[in-house]
Formats: C-alpha cells, structure tokens, sequence
C-alpha cells in the first residue's frame, strides 16, 4: 500500500489536497471519504477506516472541502460543498476507479446523499459515518426527504449516544426507505463515535469494528 498526496482542481481557480490510498495489487473498488463539519481528511477515524479499506483491496479518496483547505471554520454554503464533492469523484473516476462508492462523516455523508438524489452523483452504495439526522435538540426537524429518492444500497453507523440522529427516528426513517440499507448501532458511542472511557479506553477498537462491518457490507 503507498499513500499519495493529489491537487484536486475545483472549477477554474480553487484546489483542494487529497489523500489516495493504493492498494498493492488487485483493485476491488474505490471509496471517496468525505470529512465532516468540524474536522478535515486527517481525522483519526477517516484515516484509519482509509487505510484499512486500502489494505483489503480498495482505493480510497480523502479530500478537504474548500473551506478547511483555505483554514476556515465554518462550512461553506451546500453549493461549494457540492463543487467540492464532484471535483473529487470526477478526479477519482478520471484517474483512478470506475465502482465506486461513496463515505462520509456526518455532513460530508449528508451532502454526498443530496447529490445523489439529485442526479449529481453517481455511485454505486452510501456509507454514512454518524448521519446527522437533526440539529442537536431539533427533533422536529429531520433531514430525511432526500433519502426516499435514493435507490441504491446504504448502510448508516449510528451511535446510541449521538444528540444529531435519534436512534428512534433514524429507524422509522429506514423503515419507510425504498432502497436496501443495513444499520450498524455502535452502544453508548456519539456522534464521533467516542464512547465513555469505562468502557473503552481505545478509540481504535470501536474504529475497528466500523471497519470490520464496512468490509463485510462492501463483501470483503
């Protein structure tokens, strides 16, 4: 396996970095892994679960969103977020991977999701690393009707602790998809998967069954 830092060109005057994980020898698939909100491609889970898929035979892709790559905070409006997300599945289909599918963490999940339905991006299957569901104490407001239009598998990871996705909700949600999915509850763990040090005092270990799970969904 080798590590390749890229330039990603979004549209005619932005860059973003990337990070392409090659795997020694036959190429199952690709996934493109999306960072969330408040952290880039370097987040610990997103640079494990990068490498892990890479060492079992899939390509991997993370790349910064144009916000985190200029050093800023906060997100940029949905329509940069989107530009980001194509600049980085065209640079992947171009170079690299035809079978691809599409990973995130929380809002870089959410957006990938929007664009499938949409019809502006085409992938093969949806993982969602803590899907945020809805703001922290706004129930009442799901982001959910994009999922219904979606038609391809997806598998959602879900902690029982995590303020932006109800596990509750999350399941009637599921309930009333047309398209397969399968659900992975990850017990006491948040929306970054962090649970209480009594009972896990390694974040690998829960970082390694969201990788064992992701394999055996992807098969193998």
């Amino acid at each position: 396996m080798r590590i390749d830092k890229v330039v990603i060109p979004v549209g005619e005057a932005d860059r973003v970095s990337g990070l392409l994980a090659v795997p020694d020898g036959h190429v199952k698939k690709g996934v493109i892994l999306a960072h969330g909100a408040g952290n880039d491609m370097n987040q610990p889970m997103l640079a494990f679960l990068a490498e892990g898929l890479c060492e079992a035979g899939y390509l991997t892709l993370r790349f910064n969103f144009l916000y985190k790559e200029s050093g800023r905070n906060a997100p940029d409006s949905p329509e940069r977020l989107y530009q980001a997300w194509e600049a980085a599945y065209g640079f992947f289909a171009e170079h690299h991977a035809e079978h691809i599918v599409a990973a995130g963490k929380s809002m870089g999940g959410r957006i990938a999701s929007q664009m499938v339905a949409d019809g502006r991006l085409t992938v093969e299957q949806l993982i969602f690393l803590g899907y945020p569901l809805h703001a922290p104490g706004k129930k009442d407001r799901l982001r959910d009707q994009h999922l219904y239009g979606i038609n391809i598998p997806m598998h959602f990871f879900a902690g029982t602790r995590d303020r932006l996705c109800d596990l509750e909700l999350l399941q009637g949600v599921l309930s009333r998809l047309s398209a397969p999915w399968d659900l992975e509850v990850i017990e006491t763990a948040d929306h970054s998967f962090n649970v209480p040090k009594s009972i896990s005092r390694d974040p690998y270990e829960i970082y390694g069954r969201i990788l064992e799970k992701s394999l055996e969904w992807l098969g193998g």
